[in-house]
């Protein structure tokens, strides 16, 4: 399992996590939403980026989409990641529990089941599960 900051940024992910990367060093991985078959201006901006470094740190950056807004207090969110789907999808309806739901938890077009939700204090959490380690 994994519980990491994930940034959400208005088209600036990719200047940002470079700027981590060199500052933290590490192995930097950037997926457009061009990648996931987006035109236009939306191409080119950041879906997902994942920096690890030498330190264990993980650290991850999107670009909003269109039709969202930054807003103060909505720039780092939590994200849980690993393949104990079980386990993280008792997390999530647990988190959204007198919350809201974004995004349910369902599978997303790179494969992985994905859901993002808001507690009922507000906070943020994007739950990825992916496929089990062979």
């Amino acid at each position: 399992m994994l519980l990491n900051p994930y940034l959400t940024l208005d088209g600036t992910a990719r200047e940002a996590m470079t700027l981590y990367r060199s500052v933290l060093g590490g192995e930097l991985s950037v997926m457009t939403f061009g990648d996931m078959g987006a035109e236009g201006e939306l191409a080119a901006k950041v879906m997902h980026a994942h920096l690890t470094t030498p330190d264990g740190l993980t650290l991850m950056a999107s670009d909003i989409p269109p039709g969202e807004v930054v807003e103060p207090g909505t720039t780092v969110r939590l994200s849980l990641s690993g393949d104990e789907e079980d386990r993280l999808r008792g997390w999530f309806e647990a988190l959204s529990q007198g919350g809201e739901v974004h995004v349910p938890l369902e599978k997303q077009s790179w494969g992985d089941l994905f859901g993002q939700c808001a507690d009922r204090f507000g906070i943020l959490w994007l739950v990825n599960i992916g496929p089990a380690e062979q």
